[in-house]
């Protein structure tokens, strides 16, 4: 099937790379826009010692000084794009002009990825002002570039797991975006189960050879690479034996199929690896060990930007207040109660990200507990959102908008997309599980 892919750009060798990885694209960024003035100072890695208060000052201002004119306009940047909901107006923003000029901005300020080490192209900001970097975008209109799972899943496992030499080749590639990640862990009989994974890496020489079939993997068709686990020795069982590996998926071995979803979508695929090689270079933690490797990009799947996350629920709560004013449905006290008791939910996830930023700053993160409750709440919550929609807006909610195909508006987009929140980045009973297990130290099989 076709596949997005960048414009071809001259390259250069990287000295960091092992002969069998590709080489480093210098400018990953459409040629065709204009280069970032070098008379003007992006900079922003003297703003990380000031109070955060006065850091919060300094970056509202270095946004409003350098954010392109008309960026704000170009796209609602803060409309929430969650789980499986419509992506696709997003996705055109992101190719415009403006978008792609502040890219390169952020790229030069080391704020694209800033929460990374100096060194990999970051700035090396602590947790808590990141999210506050994140805050003054979402309060100024403009987006806060990322790069997805490279960033959010990919680059942990890294940091905490890989050698010098893969921080250097892989971190800058994620970065500045050559390099596009999905997500290779769920198998048709390996969901929740994940240590029950069939997918086989035979290691040939200094290669590891992959083949199997990989499920619910989420854009795929718009990803460069993935990051899976297969089982790399023969014989071994549940958590023994898997290793963490980076493969390429211009492979001829590497088929995708989009499955449609209710929304009439398909970010959802399935891919089919047969004999697809990846260098040994490109295992992260070791042959064997992929495991642990695996159980930090979880940890950071499920708990992830808790501190920010409720910045989306609480707009839609907004909107959906807004529209349900518009419509004369706030004079009933039945429609009021519910609405206050979702506004109330969305400050219970504040808080509780806050609390998880506390602890990832003091070194005291409950590893057990707060990447779980933080997925069940944002989870749950959004998927009791789509019911009440469903409940307050009545029967028209159940009828599509003219138009061809599969048209929905956003309250049924939302409501339908939800359904699968539950269920992706480990299930509610499998997060109920967790807890249960590793928190309250309740034995298996009798909670």
């Amino acid at each position: 099937m076709s596949r997005l892919r960048w414009t071809e750009l001259p390259q250069v060798r990287c000295p960091l790379a092992p002969i069998s990885t590709p080489p480093l694209t210098c400018d990953p960024l459409d040629q065709h826009h204009s280069r970032i003035d070098s008379r003007m100072d992006y900079r922003m890695n003297s703003f990380a010692t000031l109070p955060l208060p006065d850091f919060r000052k300094a970056v509202r201002s270095w946004i409003a000084e350098h954010a392109p004119q008309g960026l704000a306009e170009v796209h609602d940047w803060n409309r929430p794009v969650i789980g499986a909901m419509d992506t696709e107006p997003f996705d055109r923003a992101e190719r415009h002009p403006l978008y792609r000029e502040w890219e390169r901005r952020l790229l030069a300020a080391g704020l694209v990825c800033p929460q990374w080490p100096v060194e990999y192209g970051g700035s090396g900001w602590t947790p808590d002002r990141a999210a506050a970097f994140v805050e003054e975008c979402h309060r100024a209109g403009v987006p806060r570039v990322t790069r997805h799972m490279g960033e959010d899943l990919v680059a942990p496992a890294l940091l905490a797991h890989g050698t010098e030499e893969q921080k250097a080749y892989f971190l800058p590639r994620i970065r500045t975006g050559e390099h596009r990640y999905c997500q290779g862990f769920s198998e048709p009989d390996s969901g929740s189960d994940l240590a029950s994974l069939r997918t086989r890496g035979r290691v040939d020489g200094d290669r590891v050879v992959v083949s199997g079939q990989k499920t619910w993997t989420s854009l795929a068709e718009l990803a460069t690479h993935m990051f899976t686990l297969c089982r790399t020795e023969p014989g071994s069982s549940r958590h023994r034996g898997i290793s963490y590996v980076l493969i390429e998926l211009d492979d001829p071995g590497v088929q995708i199929r989009p499955i449609p979803q209710i929304t009439g979508r398909s970010e959802f695929c399935e891919v089919f690896l047969d004999e697809v090689p990846a260098p040994l270079f490109n295992v992260v933690g070791g042959l064997g060990d992929g495991w642990r490797v695996a159980m930090t990009t979880l940890g950071a799947e499920r708990g992830g930007k808790a501190s920010t996350q409720r910045l989306g629920f609480e707009r839609e709560v907004t909107d959906l207040l807004r529209l349900l004013t518009d419509q004369g449905r706030m004079r009933d006290p039945l429609v009021r109660r519910q609405l206050a008791l979702a506004l109330g939910q969305v400050e219970v996830m504040r808080m509780q990200g806050d609390r998880v930023l506390a602890g990832v700053m003091s070194g005291r993160l409950d590893r057990g507990l707060d990447p779980s409750t933080g997925k069940l709440m944002w989870s749950e919550f959004q998927r009791e959102l789509g019911d009440l929609l469903a409940r307050v807006l009545g029967p028209e909610f159940v009828v599509r908008p003219d138009g061809a195909g599969f048209p929905l508006d956003e309250w049924q987009d939302l409501f339908l997309a939800s359904r699968a929140d539950t269920i992706y980045a480990g299930t509610s009973q499998i997060q109920r599980n967790l807890i249960a297990e590793r928190v309250l130290g309740l034995p298996r099989g009798e909670h």
